[in-house]
């Protein structure tokens, strides 16, 4: 299997698919349907406004998750060509990546944006934890998609002789 751009196939893939996965998986921790995840991954921009939106700001969200998944992905996929270990143990650094994943969005990322109900900084045990959870499911996808299509890559060393 030649694949003509396996590094972007990697970020795109999976981007993508850790991306819905994890609106998914906050449906499924906060019990609502997908459609409010949406919602309020829009009010990361558009603020309380977002849930009183349709259709169109459900799809802003699925955009902007995707977005911000690919982005992720790209991190993880151009450190993984750099740093051998991170294709070699997949696992662990995919784990560590959620960890780390999880930490900026929670408490960077968020608490930046303009996200509705603005940051409860209560703690809540329950939720931090399947949120962890989560997080830690999308760094080993993303690690997994790195893994796989980096042996698809051409070599540095065969990239110079073309």
């Amino acid at each position: 299997m030649h694949l003509r751009h396996p590094i972007f196939t990697a970020i795109l893939s999976g981007g993508c698919v850790a991306g819905t996965l994890d609106v998914g998986m906050a449906a499924l921790i906060y019990q609502l349907n997908p459609v409010i995840i949406l919602h309020a991954i829009a009010s990361g921009v558009l603020g309380k406004p977002a849930f009183q939106g349709g259709t169109g700001v459900a799809v802003l969200g699925l955009a902007l998750q995707w977005v911000m998944s690919w982005l992720i992905a790209a991190i993880y996929v151009f450190a993984a060509q750099r740093i051998g270990w991170l294709n070699r143990w997949w696992v662990a650094a995919g784990v560590s990546y959620g960890i780390a994943v999880f930490v900026v969005m929670n408490y960077i990322v968020r608490p930046l944006s303009a996200a509705w109900p603005p940051t409860d900084f209560h703690f809540h045990a329950e939720r931090f934890f399947e949120n962890l959870a989560a997080m830690l499911v999308f760094g080993l996808i993303i690690s997994y998609f790195a893994r796989i299509f980096s042996n698809l890559a051409p070599s540095r060393e065969s990239a110079k002789l073309d």
